[in-house]
């Protein structure tokens, strides 16, 4: 490709054509945005002794919902259903060498090693690639589909992977989906670290406690033609490493900053023009307040905040591109949803964290995330009308 097309091809912007949330509170994105506008949250109070000796709470599907079957794990089960339902609201013809996959996902299916004895070809099974290719193979994808696992970035290094290599040249249409679901082995970890709260998750809020674990699937469908474009554009997006702590984050917030601001160099915005951030908000002491502290360093402290975690839980590999989605969702709609379980501002920068529904004109929103090893994740989502 000439210089000047993948100047073009770059000018042309990346816009979003289709999308899909699954999970235990709706199965597409309008039926999940409506009950979150209800207020209903899929957190509930759990006892399965498989997962844990007491009580604990999550949102989890119902027992039995997208079983694992002789072909398909519920992992790969909820990526297709999601990528089903992207596909089906949408006219965007995904055949040919112009078309990527991108699997997002934390721990995949690293639950079947709970039950199974661990061989050679169970760890072909549980590898990332395996799922992705089965995925690429159900839809007949041709390309060589891409995994993107980096802890609670994933899902928005998913987007700004798919960004990239569309205004590359490389594809014009990019499938972005992402999923995890909740086991033993998941929840434990958490436990080991005292992370996992003993009630719903109250991010920001002055008596917060921790996390509250989820299971979701959602997908993203990009390209660079504006004519199936929903009148969303992916407009600017950075990636960061504090290199902090193998799990706690920077002290500063400098470094999701540094994110935060390239993401609007790029988007040509300017602080006061984003309308909306999504936060990541995942209700631990230190993830909290390293969030507030960059917000207010990129000068963003009095924009409208929310984290949607007391909704859905913490979804993982999910999580960065199902509130994204909600965020476009908001973007279209003019709404801003609320931040569940929000009662007090309890963090040492104060931001304006959103503790109800509000309406107003939006146009452009930012969405954040930050995960263990020190990553953090920022896209700006940008009206086209």
């Amino acid at each position: 490709m000439r210089d000047e097309d993948i100047y073009k091809q770059i000018m042309a912007g990346v816009y979003v054509v289709s999308d899909n949330i699954i999970s235990p509170i709706g199965l597409t994105t309008d039926a999940n945005f409506e009950q979150i506008k209800k207020g209903v949250s899929g957190i509930g109070l759990h006892h399965d002794t498989q997962m844990a000796a007491l009580p604990f709470y999550a949102s989890l599907f119902k027992a039995g919902a997208y079983a694992d079957n002789a072909v398909y794990t519920k992992f790969e089960q909820l990526l297709i259903a999601s990528i089903e339902q992207a596909l089906q609201n949408t006219t965007a013809d995904i055949a040919g060498s112009k078309t990527g996959l991108i699997i997002s996902s934390t721990k995949g299916n690293i639950g079947l090693l709970e039950n199974n004895i661990q061989t050679p070809q169970l760890n072909k099974r549980i590898a990332l690639h395996t799922s992705a290719n089965l995925v690429a193979g159900y839809f007949g994808i041709t390309t060589q589909p891409v995994v993107v696992s980096n802890a609670c970035i994933s899902g928005i290094l998913g987007i700004l992977t798919a960004k990239r290599l569309i205004e590359s040249g490389q594809f014009n249409t990019v499938i972005v989906s992402g999923a995890d679901v909740i086991s033993q082995f998941i929840l434990s970890g958490f436990q080991s670290f005292n992370a996992i709260s003993a009630q719903p998750c109250r991010p920001f809020d002055a008596d917060r406690d921790g996390i509250t674990l989820g299971e979701g699937a959602a997908t993203i469908i990009l390209s660079s033609n504006s004519k199936y474009s929903t009148g969303v554009e992916v407009t600017g997006g950075s990636t960061s490493n504090d290199a902090n702590h193998i799990s706690a984050p920077s002290r500063t917030g400098e470094e999701l900053a540094q994110a935060i601001n390239t993401s609007l160099s790029e988007a040509q915005l300017l602080p006061h023009q984003i309308s909306l951030i999504s936060a990541h908000g995942t209700a631990t002491l230190y993830n909290d307040e390293m969030e507030a502290r960059a917000i207010t360093l990129a000068g963003l402290k009095h924009i409208p905040v929310n984290s949607l975690k007391g909704f859905y839980g913490h979804t993982l590999g999910a999580a960065g591109l199902l509130e994204s989605i909600m965020s476009i969702k908001s973007l279209k709609e003019n709404v801003i949803l609320p931040t569940p379980g929000f009662k007090q501002i309890g963090v040492t920068t104060p931001i304006n964290v959103s503790s109800e529904l509000t309406t107003g004109k939006l146009t452009n929103c930012l969405k954040t995330a930050s995960g263990f090893g020190g990553c953090n994740g920022a896209v700006i989502f940008s009206k086209t009308n």
